[in-house]
């Protein structure tokens, strides 16, 4: 592997554990990109509409996590 790959191996494995992972990163990136249309932009229609992705983001990256908790669970217990 490269050293490139190794070090974002490791970055992304510090978010996991720390809570941000793709679905935090993602719903962080949805809001930068709604501030940027309503207000860079001026197109205040679409930056609300980008607006509401975070808690769609988040409720997917919740139930996701959830059922991979249930998962072990079952598992631990069999």
């Amino acid at each position: 592997m490269s050293e490139s790959t190794d070090e974002t191996t490791g970055v992304a494995r510090e978010l996991d554990e720390s809570g941000l992972g793709p679905g935090a990163m993602a719903a962080m990136g949805s809001v930068a990109l709604a501030l940027y249309y309503y207000y860079v932009r001026g197109e205040k229609q679409r930056g609300q509409f980008v607006g509401l992705w975070p808690a769609t983001i988040l409720g997917l990256a919740v139930y996701l996590k959830l059922e991979h908790i249930k998962r072990m669970l079952q598992d631990s217990q069999n």
